[in-house]
């Protein structure tokens, strides 16, 4: 008798806490995606907006100082972000986000100036697709992608030092093969971060400022994907301006 009451409390938990995920977890995915594709769209209008402003975009094409604060300004926010997440509220941490993706269109800016309008169109696009499908391979994967993450990070590593190297050696070859390592490696991310989203997510209890927090730093990740594999693949695919 005592077998059978706890065996009927714990599938009676089980059942509790599938129907507390079907409530938490949908809402919070959504917010990730929606964050994230918010902060698309104002980059990508930034950029546009910056790119057909004369006065703005030669500011930024010819100033390298105010470039370099740029830099300096967005991995600022993203570390801010990312690092202090807990101690920040989600009205600050949402406006962070939104700086960063407002910095980050002004530094995109100058892609109109070296590509073609229907080549950026184009690679958009096909970023997106790319995206999407290995997002879905993330988090419907069965498999444990944390390994395949690690080795990731670590070329990741290697590739940002690859890339300050050649900024000096100036080789075109190199910066080619770069380019196709730098669309294995987010492809390979956006799985894995995607897959982490998903558990990370999934230890939520509940849709409180703090499981939000949660999501938007998720979704900063994926933003963060997404934009480097649509200038690796840019690089490959863009068509360069005469």
């Amino acid at each position: 008798m005592n077998y059978n009451n706890s065996d009927y409390e714990i599938r009676q938990l089980t059942r509790d806490e599938e129907l507390r995920l079907s409530r938490s977890f949908p809402v919070l995915m959504r917010k990730v995606y929606v964050w994230m594709a918010l902060a698309l769209v104002i980059t990508g209008l930034t950029a546009y907006g910056v790119a057909t402003s004369p006065a703005l975009i030669t500011a930024v094409a010819t100033n390298g100082g105010l470039v370099l604060g740029l830099v300096v300004a967005e991995l600022a926010l993203v570390w801010g972000v990312s690092a202090a997440i807990n101690r920040l509220s989600l009205a600050t941490a949402t406006l962070m986000f939104v700086a960063y993706s407002v910095l980050n269109g002004v530094t995109l800016s100058v892609i109109f100036l070296a590509y073609t309008m229907s080549s950026i169109t184009s690679v958009f696009f096909i970023t997106a697709g790319t995206f999407a499908a290995m997002a879905f391979v993330g988090f419907v994967t069965k498999k444990d992608l944390s390994s395949m993450g690690r080795i990731l990070f670590m070329a990741l590593v290697g590739l940002i030092i690859a890339t300050v190297v050649n900024m000096f050696m100036r080789s075109t070859g190199l910066m080619m093969i770069l380019n196709y390592v730098g669309v294995l490696v987010f492809v390979g991310l956006t799985a894995y971060d995607s897959q982490k989203i998903k558990q990370m997510l999934l230890m939520a209890d509940n849709t409180g400022e703090g499981a939000q927090k949660l999501a938007l730093l998720g979704s900063l990740t994926l933003y963060l994907d997404f934009i480097n594999l649509f200038l690796y693949l840019l690089r490959i695919f863009g068509t360069r301006r005469e």
